[in-house]
């Protein structure tokens, strides 16, 4: 606008120019009124031809003033201020929930990841304690089995061995006991010296030492002393082992076939008896996290394959080794489960709880709102319609309130349900 402004004055000059040419006397011709550069060399009065050149160049001076005071004005409009309200009619606040920030006690908690084992102190491997080949298999996998409840049979060889030693030593015990009765007879009748009878006592001591000693190494293959009388009175040897359970438990791994030759502590064992009502979680805490965690501390475990279960339990031990490729601490906790329906191998989460009580302003955890940046917002509302978001900074959650440690205060109302339909109609209306 200014340009044209400028322009208009220029061109009047211009006017004015050609008229002041067309009055002077001393000028003889003047041929062409619209070429200024013409009229300027026919012209001879230079006191009017510097006064012209003089308003020309303040002309210019101005025309270039004009357009940098223009290029100076042109600015960035401001920016227009964020707004962080929506106002809402009677039939869109009908579909939402109001609650107080009240204050609440917290209690902090901390969660990890581990699994489920076996408790191992209650699991057992039950092998065979001398080589020999499988007769019979009395116990399948989930039985229950109790303890000295026989598991399978095993025919060896060494048990016969030690069975033929107990006969042995019972024969040689029973000819020494007659021997000396019939010593004692002579000694009487003073047919034999008191040193043959010595002698026969000492020779019925050994006897008896030695049955004792063949009697235990029968023993130890699992046989009781009722089967040992048995094997003594009948003198026949039985070598037919029979593998008791040493616990009382369910059988959670059989690998015993009848004719497979077993031996002592060769993996795998024929049958695993585990107590199913104690169990173990395994977890590989960061060494981080170790620190906020001691033993005796109890807990609270769940299971995703059991989403309606829940399992209390209570830290045993924490390792005082950090893995030195994962870094993490292994924890194991001990968890009782009486309805024996935890597997082991099952992923199951923790959630122990501190021992510190905290106070503070909270509201129920459908209140507040991740946005899109990552923050975390509430909405509040003093009449009902106009809803004001409060960007909110967190704590701790109990019973499902959550800790507002900054951002909104006790007392004030703030949207529970539907408060994530509010940061969306604040989107749309930017």
């Amino acid at each position: 606008m200014k340009n044209i402004i400028c322009f208009i004055f220029y061109k009047s000059l211009i006017q004015k120019f050609n008229c002041n040419m067309n009055s002077s006397k001393n000028q003889t011709e003047f041929v062409n009124h619209s070429s200024l550069t013409s009229a300027l060399l026919s012209w001879k009065n230079k006191s009017f031809f510097i006064t012209f050149n003089s308003t020309l160049l303040a002309l210019m001076l101005g025309l270039t003033s004009c357009q940098k005071t223009e290029e100076k004005k042109v600015e960035k409009p401001p920016a227009t201020a964020e707004i962080n309200y929506v106002d809402l009619n009677d039939k869109q606040i009908s579909g939402l929930g109001l609650k107080q920030a009240t204050y609440a006690n917290f209690v902090d908690k901390f969660s990890a990841y581990g699994s489920i084992d076996f408790n191992e102190n209650a699991s057992v491997q039950v092998f065979t304690p001398y080589q020999g080949k499988i007769i019979q298999t009395f116990s399948d996998v989930g039985d229950v089995v109790s303890k000295g409840q026989p598991l399978y049979t095993v025919e060896s060889s060494d048990l016969a061995q030690a069975e033929s030693t107990l006969l042995s030593a019972k024969g040689v015990f029973d000819q020494s006991g007659a021997a000396l009765n019939r010593a004692k007879e002579l000694y009487a009748a003073r047919s034999i010296s008191l040193k043959e009878l010595e002698q026969n006592i000492t020779e019925q001591n050994s006897a008896e030492a030695s049955l004792k000693a063949a009697r235990e190494g029968v023993r130890i293959f699992g046989k009781s002393t009722a089967e040992i009388q048995k094997i003594e009175n009948e003198k026949k040897i039985d070598s037919v082992l029979v593998v008791l359970s040493p616990i009382n438990g369910q059988i959670v791994s059989r690998n015993a076939q009848p004719g497979l030759l077993v031996q002592p502590g060769n993996t795998p064992a024929p049958y695993v008896v585990a107590d199913l009502v104690n169990k173990w979680l395994i977890v590989n805490v960061s060494e981080e996290d170790s620190t906020k965690l001691r033993v005796g501390q109890e807990l609270e475990v769940n299971v995703t394959a059991l989403p309606n279960e829940s399992f209390k339990g209570k830290i045993k031990v924490i390792s005082s080794l950090v893995d030195l490729n994962t870094r993490t601490v292994t924890v194991r906790a001990d968890v009782n489960d009486p309805k024996k329906i935890l597997r082991s191998g099952m992923y199951a989460t923790y959630l122990i709880k501190g021992d510190k009580v905290v106070k503070g302003v909270g509201v129920p955890e459908a209140g507040i709102v991740r946005e899109g940046d990552g923050s975390l917002s509430v909405w509040t509302t003093q009449d009902g319609h106009h809803m004001v978001k409060k960007t909110v900074t967190v704590g701790m959650e109990t019973n499902g309130l959550v800790q507002i440690t900054n951002g909104i205060n006790e007392g004030e109302k703030i949207v529970t349900t539907g408060a994530i339909f509010l940061s969306n109609m604040l989107t749309i209306d930017k």
